[in-house]
């Protein structure tokens, strides 16, 4: 595809490129699926919620790192094939791995811990107020919010 001269691709290479994208989309889905964000019971009774008695559970945090390291490495790699070769198709993989990876490494940070859940408010007692204060929680407590 990102050949200078047009000719048609030889039986291996049809071959190699149909086994990646199938690998691909089989990662894909195995990531979706371990992480718990598609539920695997048919009872619509119950909420989805990923806590440690669910037996995906232990796979959740593992797989997001590696897809989160995969899809890092995969953005370096296609931006060093971008600066080299400097075409769109590799600066427009090199954005979308960089998206996927930073959407992972945001929720790596932020959302696989469970929270410290305030018993009076119900809030995290993890936050801070900055840039934007809790004028509401400041009010039931007696606090001066910015």
């Amino acid at each position: 595809m990102l050949e200078q001269e047009s000719r048609q691709p030889s039986s291996i290479e049809t071959y190699f490129s149909r086994c990646f994208g199938f690998s691909l989309l089989t990662i894909a889905i195995l990531t979706v699926l371990m992480t718990g964000s598609i539920p695997l019971t048919s009872s619509i009774a119950e909420p989805v919620t990923t806590d440690d008695s669910d037996p995906k559970a232990p796979y959740a945090v593992p797989t997001l790192i590696v897809t989160t390291v995969f899809h890092g490495l995969s953005a370096g790699y296609a931006y060093a094939w971008w600066v080299d070769k400097g075409q769109v198709a590799f600066a427009v993989g090199m954005v979308v791995s960089g998206a996927i990876a930073f959407v992972g490494l945001w929720c790596a940070l932020f959302a696989t811990s469970n929270g410290k859940i305030s018993r009076k408010t119900g809030a995290d007692k993890r936050t801070a107020g900055f840039p934007f204060a809790n004028k509401e929680a400041a009010k039931k407590h007696g606090k001066k919010s910015l």
